[in-house]
C-alpha cells in the first residue's frame, strides 16, 4: 500500500456490501468498479460462546439449504465475531432489514432460508424477543433495547464484519487513520490528538493514553522503542478484549501502528492467551493479510515508517496481566512483576522504552482520529471520556457484551440493557473489577459508572467484567472465591500477597463454615490493609479489595455467619439446615428412598423428620421432594 488513494480505491469497491449491513442501502457505491452487491447477508456469530454451541453446524446448514436453492450466489453468508447477546446464541442476522434469529440451530436454518430467503417474510417465531417486557414482539437489531441503547465504538465492527477479510475492514474506513497520521500529522501532532481526546486505559486503573505515549516518545531514532498490546485477558466472567480480536482484530493493528509512530517505534508485540484459539487463529490471518497489502512492514504508505508485530502466546498465568511481568514474559522468562519505578515508558521490554494499552484501548484510537478528539471527549464524563465495553454475566437475562458511554448508571445497564434479574429475584450487588475489583451494592444502584465514581465507592472498573448477583447471592461466598482465585493464581514472588492472601482465605473458609469469630473480622481489615501497601504489584495490592467491599457493604452478613451460624442466601454449605413441614409431608417416603445417607426417617403416610447429624447437606431430598415440605435455611 503506497498511497491512501489505494487505500481508498478499496474503500470505494467494498462499501456497497459493508453499507447494507450498517442499514445503508445497497445501491450505495455499487457503481464502482467491480462492485457486487449479494440480494441478502447472513452473519452467523463466530465469536467463541457461539461456536461453543455450534454454530459451525448452522453455517454448514445455511451453505445446505441455500445450495438446494441455487442461491448460493445470491446469497452471502459471513462468520463474524461476537454479536454481543450470548444468552441468546447461536445468533444469526440477516439483512437488508437487520432481521435477528436467536437460538438457531440446525433444524431452524431450514423454515429461514423457506420462509425469509426465498420467500421474503421473516419468520416471526425465530426472531429475538427481549426479557424486558412481558410478551414482547419479535424485534428487528435495530428494534431492540440490547442494542439502540448502546454507543458502540470499540466494538463498532464486531458482529458488521468478516474478520477474516481485511477489504471489509478498510470499506468501514479501516486503515484510514493511520494513513493520514503518516502522511498529514507529525508523532507530536497524533500524541496531541489523543491527549486532546482525554481517553484512559480501559484495562485497570484508567492512566491517561496520551501521557503515557508522551512519557515513551522522547530520543525518536536515537533508541530501540517498542509497542505492546496487553491481550491477557485473565479476569473471571471478562472476555472484551477476546470478542475484539476475534471480530475486528486490524483495528488493533491500525493503533498500535499509530502509537509506533508517535513515539518513534518499529516492532510491535501483542501479548494474547493460548487459551484463545479462535483470536488468535483471526489474529494471524488478518496479520498475513495486513503484510500483503503493506500496511504493517516497511515503507507504510510509501512515508519510509517501517512498523512490524509479532504475537506472543501467553500461557493463562493471571500475573502476565501485570505490565511488567507481561514484559518479562515476552522476553521469554517466567512471567514475574518487577518494582516501578522504572515504568516500562521508561524502561520496559528488552531494558528499552515501551507502551503497553490493552486492546479496548487501542481499538478507540482509529476511531479518534476519524472523527476527531473533540467528538470523542464528548462522550461519557468530563474525567472518564468515552465509552466502556462490559460483560455482563452472573444473574442476568441478557448475558452478553455491551457498551455504553461512561457515566451510565448501573441501574441503566442492568435494566434497561441486560433485561434485569431472571425468575422475579431482586438485585442485590454487582462485581466489577474481578479479582481486584469490588462489589457495588444495591443502594448505589444509581450510581454514574466511570473511574472517580467506582474508586470512591471503594471499587474499580477494571477490564470490564460486571457480575450481577441477586437475593440467593452470599457475600461472603462471593469474596471468598475471588480470594481462592487469587490464592491460585498469585506469582508468589511477594511474602504479602503469596502468604497474606492465603491467610485471609483460611479467615474466610473458617467463616463460611460457621467457625469464625467477631474478632476475624479485624484481622481480615489488618491483613488486607498490610497486603494492599506492601504487595509487589498491582494484582497483589489490589486483591484485598472484594473482601474489604464486601465487608463494608454486607457486615451483617459476615456477622450473621460468625454469630448466628447461617448463611442468609443459603449457599454456605456447611451452615445450610434441612427441616421438613409437617403440615405439608404427605409421608410417600420419596424423599427418604433418595437420601444417600438415609437421614430421613418416618413411616408412610406420617410426616418425616431429618436427622440435622446424619445430613451431609446434598439438597437430594428437596429436589424429589413433589409438595413442597422440605426447606433449606
Amino acid at each position: 500500500m503506497k498511497s491512501l488513494n489505494e487505500l481508498r480505491a478499496i474503500k470505494n469497491k467494498m462499501m456497497c456490501q459493508v453499507n447494507l449491513r450498517l442499514g445503508g442501502e445497497a445501491a450505495i457505491h455499487a457503481e464502482a468498479e467491480g462492485a457486487q452487491v449479494h440480494k441478502n447477508y447472513i452473519l452467523v456469530c463466530g465469536g467463541t460462546g457461539c461456536t461453543s454451541n455450534h454454530s459451525l453446524d448452522v453455517v454448514k446448514a445455511f451453505e445446505t439449504h441455500l445450495k438446494e436453492h441455487g442461491l448460493q450466489d445470491d446469497v452471502k453468508i459471513i462468520q463474524t465475531g461476537c454479536l454481543g447477546l450470548c444468552a441468546k446464541g447461536p445468533v444469526v442476522v440477516v439483512h437488508p432489514g437487520s432481521v435477528y434469529y436467536e437460538e438457531v440451530d440446525p433444524e431452524k436454518v431450514e423454515a429461514i432460508v423457506n420462509e425469509h430467503i426465498v420467500g421474503g417474510v421473516p419468520t416471526d417465531k425465530y426472531m429475538l424477543k427481549e426479557e424486558t417486557t412481558d410478551g414482547s414482539p419479535a424485534k428487528t437489531m435495530t428494534e431492540s433495547d440490547f442494542y439502540t441503547k448502546q454507543e458502540r465504538i470499540a466494538l463498532r465492527n464486531c458482529g458488521v464484519i468478516d474478520p477474516e477479510n481485511i477489504d471489509e475492514y478498510i470499506a468501514t474506513g479501516g486503515y484510514e487513520a493511520l494513513g493520514r497520521c503518516l502522511t498529514e500529522m507529525t508523532p507530536d501532532e497524533v500524541i496531541q490528538t489523543v491527549l486532546d481526546s482525554g481517553i484512559r486505559g480501559r484495562g485497570g486503573a484508567g492512566f491517561p493514553t496520551g501521557k503515557k505515549w508522551k512519557f515513551a516518545s522522547g530520543n525518536r531514532g536515537e533508541v530501540q522503542k517498542y509497542v505492546c498490546c496487553n491481550a491477557d485477558e485473565g479476569d473471571p466472567g471478562a472476555f472484551m478484549d477476546r470478542s475484539i480480536l476475534e471480530g475486528d482484530p486490524h483495528s488493533v493493528f491500525e493503533a498500535m501502528a499509530i502509537a509506533g509512530y508517535a513515539i518513534g517505534a518499529d516492532q510491535g508485540y501483542i501479548y494474547v492467551r493460548a487459551e484463545y484459539p479462535i483470536a488468535v487463529n483471526r489474529l494471524e490471518i488478518a496479520l498475513k493479510q495486513a503484510r500483503e497489502y503493506g500496511l504493517i512492514g516497511k515503507d507504510i504508505f510509501g512515508t519510509g515508517f517501517n512498523f512490524d508485530i509479532d504475537l506472543r502466546l501467553g500461557a493463562g498465568a493471571f500475573v502476565c496481566g501485570e505490565e511488567t511481568a507481561l514484559l518479562t514474559s515476552i522476553e521469554g522468562n517466567r512471567g514475574e512483576p518487577h518494582p516501578r519505578p522504572p515504568f516500562p515508558a521508561v524502561k520496559g521490554l528488552f531494558g528499552c522504552p515501551t507502551i503497553l494499552n490493552n486492546v479496548e484501548t487501542y481499538a478507540n484510537i482509529p476511531v479518534i482520529f476519524n472523527k476527531g478528539p473533540e467528538w470523542f471527549s464528548s462522550l461519557g464524563t468530563e474525567l472518564s471520556p468515552g465509552t466502556k465495553v462490559f460483560a455482563l454475566g452472573g444473574k442476568i437475562n441478557n448475558t452478553g457484551l455491551v457498551e455504553v458511554p461512561m457515566g451510565t448508571t448501573l441501574r441503566d445497564v442492568v435494566e434497561n440493557i441486560g433485561g434485569g434479574v431472571p425468575n422475579g429475584k431482586k438485585f442485590k450487588a454487582a462485581q466489577t473489577g474481578g479479582p481486584s475489583g469490588g462489589c457495588i451494592p444495591s443502594t448505589y444502584y444509581d450510581i454514574p459508572i466511570d473511574f472517580e465514581n467506582l474508586k470512591s465507592i471503594g471499587c474499580m472498573m477494571g477490564s470490564g467484567g460486571l457480575i450481577v448477583m441477586d437475593e440467593d447471592s452470599c457475600m461472603v461466598d462471593i469474596a471468598k472465591f475471588f480470594l481462592e482465585f487469587t490464592v491460585s493464581e498469585s506469582c508468589g514472588k511477594c511474602t504479602p500477597c503469596r502468604v497474606g492472601t492465603k491467610r485471609m482465605l483460611e479467615i474466610l473458609t473458617r467463616i463460611s463454615e460457621g467457625k469464625g469469630e467477631m474478632e476475624d473480622l479485624e484481622k481480615l481489615e489488618e491483613l488486607a490493609n498490610f497486603i494492599q501497601t506492601n504487595s509487589l504489584c498491582g494484582l497483589g495490592q489490589t486483591a484485598p479489595n472484594p473482601v474489604l467491599s464486601t465487608m463494608r457493604f454486607f457486615r451483617d452478613e459476615y456477622v450473621a455467619h460468625i454469630k448466628d451460624k447461617t448463611c442468609p442466601a443459603g449457599v454456605c454449605k456447611k451452615l445450610l439446615k434441612y427441616s421438613i413441614i409437617e403440615d405439608k409431608c404427605k409421608g410417600c417416603t420419596l424423599c427418604a428412598r433418595n437420601c444417600p445417607v438415609d437421614a430421613i426417617s418416618g413411616a408412610v403416610k406420617t410426616p418425616h423428620v431429618i436427622d440435622s447429624v446424619k445430613c451431609i447437606k446434598c439438597g437430594a431430598c428437596m429436589d424429589s421432594c413433589r409438595f413442597g415440605a422440605i426447606i433449606r435455611k
